[in-house]
């Protein structure tokens, strides 16, 4: 569109130029003069004033701001593949500086750190951290108290601490549409490792 209004605007400009020179007219030196300021003026609007006014509605009226982008984790994932798993955890620490994916490259840490490299504690101690000071989304937080449900019940022998995690989430939003899964899961985590044992059946009657 800005094309082609140019390419009009020029065209006038010709034109008249070129009748003033074969009719010596001055009116047609006048409306050179006029097509050259419509030229100079609708560039600078268009340039100078349109474009940004443009650009500016488009951010206001998009779907929002622009999505993180896709992080690539292959590379650290080839240093596990290597047998490199403290060098993948700290470059899994140095992702995590960036709030975008932040919550994925911790939970990838937490994985190294209670698997190859033997330390649960540690890596329970750091999603708690990220869980207690992060703003998580809803199913970031749920990702989180999973991972650390995990760590709690099958690394750190602390069933009381996975159920409380469990119910912590189910706290934070009862009618979600995983609270189901998690009250079945908080319910078998109570009956294995705090469930009552079957009663004794009384003797027979005339048994030793």
């Amino acid at each position: 569109m800005k094309v082609a209004a140019g390419f009009l605007l020029l065209l006038a400009l010709g034109l008249g130029l070129a009748f003033w020179l074969l009719s010596g007219d001055a009116r047609f030196l006048q409306f050179v003069l006029l097509a050259w300021a419509i030229v100079g003026m609708a560039s600078f609007a268009v340039s100078g004033v349109f474009d940004p006014l443009v650009d500016g509605a488009m951010r206001v009226l998009g779907a929002g701001p622009a999505a993180p982008p896709v992080d690539d984790f292959a590379p650290i994932e080839a240093m596990v593949g290597r047998g490199e798993p403290v060098l993948a955890a700290e470059e899994y620490r140095a992702r995590a500086a960036d709030a975008r994916v932040r919550t994925e490259a911790l939970l990838r840490r937490a994985e190294l750190l209670a698997g190859p490299l033997g330390q649960p504690g540690a890596a329970a101690a750091e999603l708690e951290a990220l869980r207690d000071s992060a703003r998580l989304a809803p199913a970031d937080d749920v990702r989180v108290g999973l991972a650390l449900v995990d760590l709690y019940d099958h690394r750190l022998g602390e069933p009381g601490r996975a159920m409380a995690e469990l119910r912590r989430l189910l706290d934070r939003d009862p009618e979600g549409r995983q609270a189901r899964q998690l009250r079945a899961q908080l319910a078998a985590l109570k009956a294995r490792h705090f469930g009552d044992a079957p009663a004794a059946r009384p003797p027979l009657p005339g048994a030793r």
